[in-house]
């Protein structure tokens, strides 16, 4: 598994933006992408140190990341990570004591390749991503 980002939820990119920007100093970001099949939209940034934030805002009124911010928990929403194989380290996960929090699906920003969460007993959710050599473009209009 190789780290990916922190992915941040936010009622608005620009409002997460604006955040990240001032708070943690992220200034080169990706172009957003709209995301029907999760229903979210998404942006990343990244910071001078190179650690890379994802921003998750809702797409419609449907959308799961609309509980999270009306409830104001998990603001810190996850951690991601690249795989070369998503159902062998999804494997590993559940052994590990973990539970698939729902079946892997396509994700835009990561050119329609899987992704699938998993969450622990203490409630640590982590994402994987079926895109190993996967390189954000960074340098979109809010750098």
């Amino acid at each position: 598994m190789k780290f990916d980002h922190i992915g941040i939820t936010t009622p608005g990119l620009e409002a997460g933006r604006a955040l990240l920007e001032n708070a943690v100093g992220v200034r080169a970001w990706t172009e957003p992408f709209e995301d029907d099949v999760n229903d979210v939209w998404v942006q990343f940034g990244h910071d001078a140190s190179g650690i890379c934030y994802e921003l998750v805002a809702p797409l419609s009124d449907r959308s799961p990341i609309r509980r999270v911010l009306a409830q104001k928990v998990n603001t810190l929403n996850h951690i991601a990570y690249l795989v070369d194989d998503l159902a062998a380290q999804g494997e590993r996960l559940v052994a590990a004591g973990f539970v698939e929090v729902a079946q892997a699906r396509p994700a835009i920003a990561y050119g329609n390749r899987l992704i699938q969460f998993f969450v622990s007993q203490s409630r640590l959710l982590i994402e994987l991503i079926e895109a190993p050599d996967h390189q954000h473009a960074f340098g979109g209009p809010n750098d």
